[in-house]
């Protein structure tokens, strides 16, 4: 009787089971084998029939409202067996197989809440999904004097998706980037992340200063946010080979020259978009070659074991060889690959070579200083 059921529920046309399914209704079809062994060693006295009523509810905790009517229904008629083979069915044996019946009901309708409830959370996290993959353009393959690729790494279908951010844009002040996180999850962290990206695509063509571009995204996320939301950022100008970075809040990036990871800190720490964060820039010279890479707090955090990712490590090996594309691509495998296919929270990365001419050895500062000073 128990194959018949699974039988049943497996034909053809109904589409494959989801792992959850398959282990509810295994480990509900498992509990009615046991309880009808006892029976049957027990002798012809139905003592036992009650403890199938278990297995409805066993089913519901994670397959689907009819797989737990069709557990449910098995474990009634298995019941009513039982219960008819003793000579004289005693009051209690009835009610035992009506308990089944009505439990039945009862798990089958905790089923389906179950189940509107996650088809509600996936459809939600689809719609976020979407709405970031609308907010998060294509980077490159080439910006200015720059080759330039992003990459968006999502976490487990578990969690929520993230506000992660980033952009690449040509302006009259040299090649712009930047790069963000913003506290919090799903629909609202994808809504924030859209305001961030929406005002800078306008601010950065319109500040020459980047200390300026930052005092407008602060702003704006200010006009926007409760008193504990923010977003960590780093902003990045690249104008004749001359890396400006200023840093609110982010994870430094990290420089990669002729072998070495040089992790770009800011002269002084500064807080996050949304506290008035006062930045101070840092400056380097860049050479021909040269790559920088930008990524989000989920590549610190990725573990396994404990063990952080060790991201400074690996990065040349990684990322120093091939197109800046492929470079992303051996990143995300080797990360995933690190933590077992487990990440706790998404990962926004991008990296830029500098493909330019050599610049002039002078002393490295801001394009904006540099403008002054020529005017």
């Amino acid at each position: 009787m128990l194959s018949d059921v699974r039988t049943q529920l497996l034909q053809p046309g109904r589409g494959p089971l989801s792992p959850g399914s398959r282990a509810g209704l295994g480990a509900a079809l498992v509990l009615l084998a046991i309880v009808s062994a006892v029976e049957l060693a027990d002798g012809r006295t139905a003592n036992y029939i009650a403890l199938m009523v278990a297995a409805p509810f066993l089913a519901a905790a994670l397959a689907s409202w009819r797989i737990v009517l069709g557990v449910g229904a098995a474990a009634s008629v298995l019941g009513a067996t039982f219960a008819l083979a003793e000579r004289t069915v005693s009051v209690a044996t009835a009610v035992a197989v009506a308990g089944i019946a009505l439990g039945t009901g009862i798990a089958g309708a905790v089923a389906a809440v179950r189940q509107r409830q996650a088809e509600q959370i996936a459809e939600l996290s689809k719609l976020a999904m979407v709405a970031q993959q609308a907010v998060l353009r294509p980077l490159g393959p080439r910006v200015g004097a720059l080759s330039v690729a992003g990459r968006y790494i999502s976490s487990t279908a578990t969690a929520e998706i993230g506000g992660d951010l980033y952009e690449a844009i040509e302006t009259p002040y040299g090649v712009r980037m930047i790069i963000g996180d913003v506290r919090g999850k799903g629909l609202e962290a994808v809504r924030l992340a859209s305001i961030v990206l929406g005002s800078y695509r306008h601010v950065a063509y319109e500040r020459a200063d980047l200390r300026a571009v930052v005092t407008d995204l602060d702003r704006a996320v200010a006009r926007n946010v409760g008193d504990e939301d923010f977003v960590t950022a780093a902003l990045v100008e690249e104008r004749g080979g001359t890396l400006t970075i200023v840093n609110c809040g982010h994870p430094a990036p990290l420089l990669l020259r002729r072998g070495a990871v040089i992790s770009l800190e800011p002269p002084a720490p500064a807080p996050p978009l949304g506290f008035m964060p006062v930045v101070r820039p840092r400056v380097e010279r860049l050479e021909p070659g040269d790559r920088l890479l930008l990524f989000t707090d989920g590549l610190g955090e990725a573990r396994r074991d404990g063990e952080f990712f060790p991201t400074a490590d690996r990065a040349w090996r990684l990322l120093g060889h091939g197109t800046v594309g492929d470079g992303l691509a051996s990143l995300e495998t080797a990360l995933v690959e690190w933590v077992h296919g487990r990440l706790d929270d998404d990962i926004a990365l991008v990296l830029m070579e500098y493909t330019g001419s050599p610049g002039k050895a002078t002393a490295a500062v801001p394009s904006w200083e540099v403008g002054a000073a020529e005017g």
